[in-house]
């Protein structure tokens, strides 16, 4: 990192820190989101609500570049931090069901969009020759979140049902989140993004195979998250018999995987170029570790830390590979391709509770294990299709 300019590499860890606060305040009730959707509506119902968030997203992904193009990256980051804080204060203080369900699935596609932005200024600031060091930097960071969200929001979770202080800490963080890009960003400069309408964007991305292949691997993953998101904590709670603050602890060691080692592959694929190669592994072990959840029968805190760790270890490992390839194939320009990048994270909540539909109609719950598990041995193929850097 060092090699970088003041000012560039001061902006970067600027991005890195206001990334972190972005992803605690997203992560703080991640965890316990299904539960509170819950408590007014059915599993079914709550796959539905996911389903429209993810559907507005989508949407969001579509819209996102013209309103960038329009105002700026630096405007637009702003509003869509001031539209947060409106949702989440909705969050807190709303009673009526249909309308929970509705900030709840517009509080999802206003993340996602923050999270665009996001990429977008650390890509500004990003030279060609680290891009692994700093998307690994970056990616480990934001990760970080994760180790200690859970754990903060299983704290907060004062009761039975009761959810209301994790939303109350999600939309505190927002309150520094501002100042910062406030205080960082309205001198940025935008680069001349590319307008590309939503079918040339589609033919501007197929012409490079191993795009291709990298959103095929990434959607995998993606699904993988969104799966475990939804439905782990629920089973561990319901299935195994664990209280949200046990939940919280192994969450918070399962997670210390991601800045463990992210930064450091991030690294050695600067020197090395393997990305390939990292990310099959990355998802082999991810599946069988995924796959072994289902043998699991004990209540002890210890072996499903173990367990879960192992599921993000290989995670880890895929994601930091796919993060560094495409960034270093792309131009922070390129918002619309950057878009379609990221569309695969609210597209994989349309397909996770299909999957458990589905597999729930031939087994019972803790074998769904087994079929994620699958599903994420089969990113193993696009990964190896991928052209490695140079």
């Amino acid at each position: 990192m060092t090699t970088h300019n003041p000012s560039r590499t001061h902006m970067i860890y600027t991005v890195a820190i206001i990334g972190f606060i972005f992803t605690l305040h997203l992560v703080i009730p991640m965890y316990s989101n299904s539960s509170f959707l819950s408590l007014f509506a059915n599993a079914q119902t709550v796959g539905y609500i996911y389903m429209v968030g993810s559907a507005v997203s989508i949407l969001g992904f579509l819209i996102a570049p013209v309103m960038i193009r329009r105002v700026g990256n630096y405007t637009a980051m702003m509003w869509l931090i001031v539209m947060q804080i409106v949702l989440f204060y909705g969050l807190i203080n709303a009673t009526d069901p249909y309308f929970l369900a509705f900030i709840f699935a517009l509080q999802m596609a206003t993340t996602s969009l923050i999270g665009l932005s996001m990429d977008i200024f650390l890509e500004g600031y990003t030279a060609n020759n680290h891009v692994g060091a700093i998307r690994g930097l970056y990616t480990a960071t934001l990760n970080a979140s994760w180790v200690i969200g859970p754990l903060i929001g299983s704290m907060l979770i004062t009761g039975s049902g009761d959810f209301k202080n994790t939303y109350i800490a999600a939309l505190a963080m927002l309150f520094p989140l501002l100042y910062l890009v406030l205080k960082n960003f309205p001198r940025f400069h935008d680069p001349n993004y590319i307008h590309l309408s939503p079918w040339q964007l589609v033919k501007h991305v197929s012409r490079n195979k191993s795009w291709m292949w990298l959103f095929v691997a990434n959607f995998i993953l993606q699904v993988f998250y969104a799966w475990m998101v939804v439905y782990s904590p629920i089973y561990l709670n319901q299935t195994i018999g664990f209280s949200w603050e046990k939940i919280g602890i192994i969450f918070t060691i399962m997670l210390v995987a991601f800045p463990l080692i992210q930064y450091p592959l991030g690294k050695l694929t600067d020197k090395r170029h393997d990305e390939k190669g990292i990310m099959a592994i990355g998802f082999g072990i991810m599946g069988l570790a995924t796959i072994s959840l289902a043998f699991i029968t004990s209540a002890s805190i210890l072996i499903w830390s173990i367990a879960f760790f192992m599921t993000r270890i290989g995670a880890a490992a895929a994601e930091v590979m796919m993060e560094t390839y495409f960034f270093k194939t792309v131009s922070s320009r390129d918002s619309a391709a950057l878009g379609l990048f990221r569309v695969t994270r609210p597209l994989s909540y349309f397909f996770a509770p299909i999957i458990t539909a589905v597999a729930l109609m031939f087994t019972s719950s803790g074998y769904v294990f087994i079929v994620v598990g699958i599903i994420s041995l089969f990113a193993i193929i696009p990964s190896l299709l991928i052209k490695d850097t140079e």
